[in-house]
């Protein structure tokens, strides 16, 4: 199975500031109106793909871009990483009606995340 690309974030020290910063720098469309607190970017565009902004909400969490790669067997490929020095961030976790997803720290430290796919 190939692992594209499928989702980045954008993680700001504050998460108004950081969606306005957006909206006026690229003509982004971002909707937030969600129990999260979630910023749904839309581009504008078809080429590309989509992403979010939100702002810094857990102790591992940092300002910095998040991507998110599509993956078959989220345990799987957090077992790997592991195998290969990386650190599993967040196991597994099922956000209802909309992805199930997971976040390791690679040797670096930088944060991604893996998306199941079909």
């Amino acid at each position: 199975m190939p692992n594209p690309v499928v989702h980045f974030e954008i993680v700001g020290s504050d998460n108004a500031k950081t969606r306005q910063f957006y909206t006026d720098l690229f003509d982004w469309t971002i909707d937030a109106d969600n129990p999260m607190d979630y910023g749904m970017v839309n581009t504008g565009s078809d080429r590309g793909i989509g992403g979010g902004i939100l702002g810094v909400e857990e102790e591992d969490d940092r300002p910095g871009v998040k991507l998110y790669v599509e993956v078959d067997d989220l345990q799987a490929y957090l077992d790997k990483a592991e195998q290969m020095g990386g650190k599993t961030i967040l196991p597994p976790t099922v956000i209802p009606d909309m992805v199930t997803f997971a976040l390791f720290a690679d040797p670096d430290g930088t944060l991604i995340g893996l998306v199941q796919g079909e």
